[in-house]
Protein backbone atom coordinates (compact mmCIF):
# COMPACT_ATOMS: atom_id res chain seq x y z
CA UNK A 1 0.00 0.00 0.00
CA UNK A 2 2.83 2.59 1.03
CA UNK A 3 4.44 1.99 -2.71
CA UNK A 4 0.64 2.82 -4.06
CA UNK A 5 0.64 5.85 -1.96
CA UNK A 6 3.84 6.82 -3.19
CA UNK A 7 3.26 6.16 -6.96
CA UNK A 8 -0.10 8.11 -6.57
CA UNK A 9 1.82 10.95 -5.38
CA UNK A 10 4.98 10.88 -7.32
CA UNK A 11 2.09 10.95 -10.44
CA UNK A 12 0.21 13.94 -9.14
CA UNK A 13 3.50 15.91 -8.86
CA UNK A 14 3.88 15.14 -12.42
CA UNK A 15 1.18 16.31 -13.43
CA UNK A 16 1.21 19.85 -11.13
CA UNK A 17 4.89 19.53 -12.48
CA UNK A 18 4.07 20.43 -15.37
CA UNK A 19 1.21 23.52 -15.04
CA UNK A 20 3.57 25.06 -12.25
CA UNK A 21 6.73 25.90 -14.15
CA UNK A 22 7.60 27.97 -10.78
CA UNK A 23 8.02 25.36 -9.19
CA UNK A 24 5.74 22.38 -7.59
CA UNK A 25 6.25 23.86 -3.68
CA UNK A 26 4.94 27.13 -4.82
CA UNK A 27 1.35 28.63 -5.89
CA UNK A 28 1.38 29.84 -9.17
CA UNK A 29 -2.13 31.27 -8.62
CA UNK A 30 -1.26 32.51 -5.15
CA UNK A 31 -3.09 36.35 -5.33
CA UNK A 32 -5.14 35.52 -8.49
CA UNK A 33 -7.51 33.10 -7.15
CA UNK A 34 -8.18 32.32 -3.21
CA UNK A 35 -9.63 29.05 -2.01
CA UNK A 36 -12.90 29.00 -0.71
CA UNK A 37 -11.32 28.36 3.05
CA UNK A 38 -9.35 31.42 2.42
CA UNK A 39 -12.07 33.96 1.53
CA UNK A 40 -14.29 32.37 4.50
CA UNK A 41 -11.14 32.79 7.48
CA UNK A 42 -11.57 36.56 6.49
CA UNK A 43 -15.04 36.64 5.95
CA UNK A 44 -15.43 39.45 9.14
CA UNK A 45 -12.63 41.59 7.14
CA UNK A 46 -14.57 41.12 4.04
CA UNK A 47 -18.07 41.87 4.69
CA UNK A 48 -19.31 39.22 2.76
CA UNK A 49 -22.79 40.06 2.15
CA UNK A 50 -25.34 37.26 2.64
CA UNK A 51 -25.67 36.15 -1.12
CA UNK A 52 -22.03 36.40 -1.67
CA UNK A 53 -21.68 33.77 1.14
CA UNK A 54 -24.81 31.54 0.07
CA UNK A 55 -22.91 31.64 -3.45
CA UNK A 56 -20.30 30.76 -2.13
CA UNK A 57 -21.53 27.70 -0.15
CA UNK A 58 -23.49 26.70 -3.67
CA UNK A 59 -19.96 26.91 -5.97
CA UNK A 60 -18.11 24.77 -2.98
CA UNK A 61 -20.99 22.00 -2.40
CA UNK A 62 -21.49 21.58 -6.25
CA UNK A 63 -17.61 21.20 -7.22
CA UNK A 64 -17.63 18.61 -4.20
CA UNK A 65 -20.47 16.76 -5.91
CA UNK A 66 -19.17 16.26 -9.12
CA UNK A 67 -15.58 15.74 -8.31
CA UNK A 68 -16.56 12.92 -6.16
CA UNK A 69 -17.42 10.71 -9.38
CA UNK A 70 -14.02 11.36 -11.23
CA UNK A 71 -12.12 10.70 -7.54
CA UNK A 72 -13.39 7.57 -7.28
CA UNK A 73 -12.23 6.84 -11.10
CA UNK A 74 -9.01 8.06 -10.16
CA UNK A 75 -8.68 6.03 -7.37
CA UNK A 76 -10.05 2.75 -9.60
CA UNK A 77 -7.59 3.66 -11.78
CA UNK A 78 -4.39 4.12 -10.29
CA UNK A 79 -5.64 0.63 -8.60
CA UNK A 80 -5.28 -1.02 -11.52
CA UNK A 81 -2.12 0.51 -12.32
CA UNK A 82 -0.78 -0.78 -8.95
CA UNK A 83 -1.90 -4.41 -10.21
CA UNK A 84 0.13 -4.00 -13.45
CA UNK A 85 3.34 -2.64 -11.46
CA UNK A 86 3.11 -5.90 -9.17
CA UNK A 87 3.73 -8.32 -12.59
CA UNK A 88 6.84 -9.35 -13.98
CA UNK A 89 7.74 -8.27 -16.48
CA UNK A 90 5.14 -4.87 -16.41
CA UNK A 91 3.32 -4.12 -19.52
CA UNK A 92 4.41 -0.60 -20.20
CA UNK A 93 1.90 -0.33 -22.56
CA UNK A 94 -1.12 -1.60 -19.81
CA UNK A 95 0.36 1.00 -17.59
CA UNK A 96 0.36 3.90 -19.47
CA UNK A 97 -3.38 3.12 -20.50
CA UNK A 98 -4.30 3.20 -16.57
CA UNK A 99 -1.84 6.26 -16.29
CA UNK A 100 -3.54 8.01 -18.60
CA UNK A 101 -7.08 7.38 -17.23
CA UNK A 102 -6.16 8.36 -13.75
CA UNK A 103 -4.68 11.37 -15.16
CA UNK A 104 -7.79 12.28 -16.89
CA UNK A 105 -9.77 11.72 -14.12
CA UNK A 106 -7.15 14.04 -11.98
CA UNK A 107 -7.47 16.58 -14.85
CA UNK A 108 -11.15 16.73 -14.75
CA UNK A 109 -11.09 17.32 -10.45
CA UNK A 110 -8.93 20.37 -11.23
CA UNK A 111 -10.63 21.92 -14.46
CA UNK A 112 -13.86 21.81 -11.74
CA UNK A 113 -11.80 23.06 -9.10
CA UNK A 114 -10.21 25.73 -11.26
CA UNK A 115 -13.79 26.71 -12.25
CA UNK A 116 -15.10 27.07 -9.13
CA UNK A 117 -12.25 28.96 -7.86
CA UNK A 118 -13.08 31.51 -10.83
CA UNK A 119 -16.37 31.66 -10.03
CA UNK A 120 -15.39 32.66 -6.33
CA UNK A 121 -13.13 35.21 -7.08
CA UNK A 122 -16.11 36.83 -9.56
CA UNK A 123 -18.61 37.10 -6.59
CA UNK A 124 -16.26 39.58 -4.91
CA UNK A 125 -16.25 43.03 -5.50
CA UNK A 126 -13.13 44.99 -6.59
CA UNK A 127 -12.05 46.26 -2.62
CA UNK A 128 -12.86 42.41 -1.33
CA UNK A 129 -10.46 41.41 -3.80
CA UNK A 130 -7.52 43.61 -3.02
CA UNK A 131 -8.08 42.64 0.35
CA UNK A 132 -7.48 38.82 -0.67
CA UNK A 133 -3.91 39.62 -2.61
CA UNK A 134 -2.61 42.03 0.40
CA UNK A 135 -3.31 38.96 2.30
CA UNK A 136 -2.54 36.15 0.17
CA UNK A 137 1.17 37.34 -0.77
CA UNK A 138 1.90 37.75 3.38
Amino acid sequence: MKKGIFLLLALTSLGLGTAMAAGPKEDVFKGKLFPPNVILEHQAELSLSKSQFTAIRAAVVEVQAGVAEHEWDMREAYQALMLELDKAPIDEDRVIAHADVALLAENKVKKKQMAMLVRLKNLLTAEQIRYLETVSIQ
